[in-house]
């Protein structure tokens, strides 16, 4: 039950999608005396649909990846992966240390045949109201042009599914839109994208086109593609935090009318800007395992927690794992 806030922030979410779902029921893997206090009392049927398996370990957010891997046995993040890995759980949900999770899952959860690593992938908002599909996002730095074009694939078919799209655009990630630009790999993934058939690959995209829905997929390295949605994240942050700074800042006796007209003027734009807060995401899933493993946002709040949750349910009805060995075979 890990996060910035731990159980204060994940067991309501859990409350709340279980309310959505009669059938759905949840292990939770932390301390049992924390866990308890936030469970409702007074709804004995959803707390029946919780089992607490108690763990006095855990991996915190500042531990480092070789560590975390080292002493990982007995802690709330290993057992949740192996009950998983166990078939004891459809699918793991967590907003603990990213590292720890994509590690450990690549060691305990079967990649899907054909892919050689998993990628960290995730929906980012466009200015047009619409999503794009954003992989790698920090799960592997180093890629050859084999591995883009398999990232390419999988994220073809996560928009065809979760987008509910027909022949997705995709997109690498690059320094120009000239053919000549680019490290070699990128140079040669493009190559070899352009003669797949069953990708509908459109060329080259920079980093100032991200937002405008010009590609369905963007596939980059774990590198570039962490710093790219970092950035964007950051920019929101600080414009929606610059903007009610300005407000906030006026004099008193303008303040409240100016707000409502400004509010009024601008909510659209407003809440177009805040959907782009990373604390309004529904956290990343790490594509290319025969599981599905979710990470969420260690700062999320109970929404966001919940949406992490229902990103998770969501793939595991689509089949999303074994949609992707299929059209690989």
């Amino acid at each position: 039950m890990g996060g910035d806030f731990g159980p204060r922030i994940t067991v309501p979410a859990a409350i709340q999608v279980l309310e959505k779902h009669p059938t759905l029921r949840f292990l939770f893997f932390g301390d049992h005396t924390e866990i308890q206090q936030y469970l409702p009392t007074s709804n004995h049927s959803l707390s029946e649909r919780i089992t607490i398996h108690h763990c006095s370990r855990q991996i915190y957010s500042d531990t480092s990846i070789s560590q975390a891997l080292r002493y990982s046995k007995g802690t709330s993040l290993r057992l949740a992966i192996e009950a998983v890995q166990k078939n004891n759980a459809v699918a793991c949900v967590s907003a603990g240390n990213t590292g720890a999770l994509m590690g450990l899952s690549k060691i305990l959860i079967q990649p899907i045949p054909g892919i050689q690593r998993p990628a960290l992938t995730s929906l980012i908002p466009t200015i047009n109201g619409h999503h794009t599909v954003m992989l790698d996002l920090g799960a592997n730095t180093e890629v050859s042009a084999e591995m883009l074009c398999q990232f390419a694939k999988m994220g073809s078919i996560f928009a065809e599914n979760i987008l509910d799209l027909v022949y997705p655009r995709i997109a690498l990630l690059n320094i120009g839109i000239e053919a000549i630009k680019g490290l070699p790999h990128i140079r040669q993934a493009a190559q070899q994208l352009e003669q797949s058939v069953a990708l509908n690959y459109v060329g080259f995209i920079e980093g100032d086109q991200l937002l405008n829905h010009v590609a369905d997929v963007i596939v980059a390295d774990g590198f570039n593609g962490n710093i790219a949605l970092k950035t964007l994240e950051g920019t929101a942050k600080n414009i929606i935090h610059l903007l009610k700074d300005n407000a906030q800042s006026q004099p008193k006796w303008c303040t409240a009318w100016l707000h409502r007209i400004l509010r009024h003027l601008l909510k659209d734009k407003y809440q177009q800007l805040q959907s782009f807060n990373p604390d309004k995401h529904s956290g990343a899933s790490l594509l290319g395992l025969q599981s599905v493993i979710v990470k969420s946002h260690g700062s999320s709040n109970s929404d966001a927690f919940a949406n992490a949750i229902e990103h998770a349910i969501f793939q595991v009805n689509k089949n999303i794992p074994e949609k992707i060995l299929k059209s690989l075979s």
